[in-house]
């Protein structure tokens, strides 16, 4: 059984884990210079950042996030996966005509599409034309290093006895057995399931206003995009809290 309390990163590694940014490019670089002091303060052997996803749509600066996310993308202890608002991009720069085209203006495409010049105005009224001009613009506006930075997000990783992916995971099926859909999409029947998964999840995509800490999970999307705060978990040996100004807080044991 892996749950909270029990559960170690790899011997020896920090790892600090970045909820969901949404074009708050301000407040993650914030979240980076406070990861370099804690590092500065108090220096460990091995360390990574894990980014949980959702880097575009909704905030003020889409473009900002790829741009600062993808000059350290050479880096191998920072690791950024992928979710579903990500998803929606790549979607939409792979085929203009992908289903998920409106719903993804519907839930904040357009001002990504805004961060790279590419007004949609009427978009979902004037149809697969505008659609097609939309797709021209973006690819003409976005540069190679963020094109790149999208294809090599990552789905999952797992580090020690936690498994990070962007949503979530599915009750019952392996960790290694997951797929792509659920890792980036899945609320329920993962949200309030008390089993064990095989690993203790973090995870994003679901905003709360607090870190929500479970025996089997921990939930840090707590709402940048919405008022809240860029939060940064931060966890070594059987120890979990959160990053603030002052250092590590703790937080509260799982439920």
């Amino acid at each position: 059984m892996v749950m909270l309390g029990a559960a170690r990163p790899p011997e020896g590694m920090r790892i600090y884990a970045v909820g969901d940014v949404h074009g708050c490019t301000a407040q993650l670089r914030e979240v980076h210079g406070m990861i370099g002091d804690h590092l500065e303060a108090a220096p460990v052997a091995d360390w990574r950042i894990v980014h949980v996803g959702d880097y575009v749509d909704r905030g003020p600066d889409s473009r900002g996030t790829i741009e600062t996310l993808a000059a350290l993308a050479s880096d191998p202890r920072i690791v950024c996966l992928r979710g579903n608002h990500d998803q929606y991009l790549m979607d939409f720069l792979d085929d203009p005509d992908a289903g998920s085209f409106d719903a993804w203006l519907f839930n904040g495409g357009e001002t990504t599409l805004r961060d790279y010049g590419a007004e949609p105005g009427e978009a979902v009224l004037v149809g697969p034309r505008r659609r097609r001009e939309l797709h021209s613009m973006l690819g003409a506006a976005m540069p190679a290093a963020h094109r790149a930075f999208l294809e090599g997000l990552r789905i999952g990783v797992r580090l020690g006895d936690y498994f990070f992916a962007h949503a979530g995971v599915r009750p019952g099926t392996p960790i290694e057995a997951q797929n792509e859909r659920d890792l980036t999409w899945i609320r329920e029947p993962f949200l309030s399931s008390s089993d064990d998964f095989g690993a203790v999840v973090v995870h994003g995509h679901t905003p709360s206003d607090e870190i929500v800490v479970r025996r089997n999970r921990i939930g840090i999307d707590t709402g940048a995009v919405f008022g809240g705060r860029l939060s940064c978990l931060v966890l070594e040996g059987t120890r979990w809290g959160v990053l603030g100004k002052s250092g590590v807080e703790a937080l509260p044991a799982p439920i």
